[in-house]
């Protein structure tokens, strides 16, 4: 893959032309999922992977029709592997004698198998898992916790959440958060962008250092692990435009998460607000892009279910001590949001609908559109009424198939990370 310009990467609008982004096409990981293991590894349902390959191959044609440019996980992690710097950081964080589960010896062994296969091989099986019988006979030395696992338990689990590529980096202007995960079966994915944000090609070559990834070219806010137990995940950061980030403070996003972002924006100057809104803490609003999404500079869905005026929210701003943001509660959070964007007032498109069709399509991810220019949204196309709604307020909507990458329980923006989009 040809080298990237690391100085023209940002995401600066959730509404801009989107030009470039980053999906991972659903794979063996997902052929994993079983009903026994589905919810320890965060799924609802167990899917049928070679029709939500489909789909999600009609969503990335859809995207490159208009004129996106879409670049592959998984692609992405083989092409760093190649570099062997990047292959020893992955392992040596995965297979560290301190990670539940493994221990020294069996790191030992995992270890050695993984640096057997070939960059493409071992990021097949990173990202797809690895069971005891996979290892082979030729196991080298006696392992307690070899010994104790059946021939089908897991030595690596799946990681089928990969899928959803905004949540574990998301770009915020000029810069990029890699994300430490809240659920411990999302936690190894940081790793891996870690690892592609510093060698990729189409990433690195401006800095080596790995506490500073690129300074001069793009900001890192969040150094991925470096950073947790605070976590922060990007289904609820939104870059709103003017200078303003959006985010929830849901089950997987914590305060601390929040003001570290903020601080590292209000020190760099690419934010001047960040308005944190509570959100309740569930499967069904586990983040911020489940109950709300922006489509223009001043219109937002917003979930029916969700009454903005019960919405705790804060507003952020940078203090006389660049440490800690000054933190402010807002009276009403909409509002807030329209100071923030220097609008009279935030446009709310909900659909007519009653309580049971409007928390059936939250569900199914109404309001997590996909917007790739103002006014233009992709979005599952069995949200009716949401569609509906969209388009009698003059947004043209792109539907996308979603039978099965709906039973994963996100959307078109769950499945997406811009990394390249334009200002409003």
């Amino acid at each position: 893959m040809t080298k990237g310009s690391a100085a023209r990467l940002g995401v600066h609008s959730e509404v801009g032309t989107l030009k470039q982004v980053i999906l991972h096409r659903p794979g063996r990981e997902l052929a994993r999922l079983t009903p026994s293991n589905k919810d320890g590894l965060l799924f609802d349902d167990v899917l049928w992977v070679e029709k939500a390959q489909e789909e999600h191959d009609e969503f990335a044609q859809l995207l490159r029709d208009r004129g996106v440019g879409v670049h592959l996980f998984r692609d992405l992690l083989a092409e760093t592997l190649t570099n062997d710097e990047a292959s020893e950081f992955v392992l040596n964080r995965i297979l560290d004698d301190r990670q539940a589960r493994l221990g020294a010896s069996l790191s030992r062994i995992v270890g050695g198998y993984l640096r057997s296969l070939d960059p493409a091989e071992r990021a097949e099986v990173l990202i797809s898992g690895l069971n005891k019988i996979e290892l082979g006979s030729n196991l080298g030395p006696r392992s307690l916790g070899l010994s104790v696992l059946s021939d089908h338990d897991f030595v690596l689990a799946p990681l089928p959440n990969h899928l959803f590529t905004r949540d574990t980096s998301c770009w915020v202007y000029d810069g990029v958060s890699i994300n430490p995960m809240k659920k411990t079966a999302r936690k190894r994915e940081t790793v891996h962008y870690e690892a592609i944000y510093r060698w990729h090609p189409m990433f690195a070559g401006t800095s080596t250092d790995v506490q500073s990834y690129a300074d001069d070219g793009f900001h890192i806010w969040f150094k991925g692990e470096a950073m947790a137990p605070a976590t922060i995940e990007g289904g609820d950061v939104e870059v709103v435009g003017n200078g303003v980030v959006l985010i929830g403070l849901s089950e997987r996003t914590t305060p601390a998460g929040v003001e570290l972002l903020a601080r590292d924006l209000f020190d760099k100057g690419s934010a001047t607000k960040v308005i944190a809104v509570e959100l309740p803490k569930g499967r069904a609003m586990m983040h911020l892009d489940t109950v709300m999404t922006q489509v223009n500079h001043d219109t937002f869905t917003l979930y029916a279910g969700l009454l903005p005026e019960r919405l705790r929210s804060f507003v952020l701003t940078p203090n006389d001590d660049p440490k800690i943001p000054h933190v402010e509660k807002a009276p009403d959070f909409l509002q807030a949001l329209a100071d923030a964007l220097e609008i009279e007032k935030v446009r709310i498109i909900q659909a007519d609908q009653d309580a049971y069709a409007a928390e059936r399509e939250q569900w199914d991810d109404g309001c997590n559109g996909l917007t790739i220019s103002p006014d233009v949204v992709m979005t599952y196309e069995r949200n009716r009424n949401t569609i509906g709604a969209l388009e009698a307020a003059g947004v043209e909507v792109i539907p996308i198939r979603g039978n099965e990458l709906g039973r994963g329980r996100g959307g078109a923006r769950c499945m997406s990370c811009p990394i390249e989009r334009d200002s409003a």
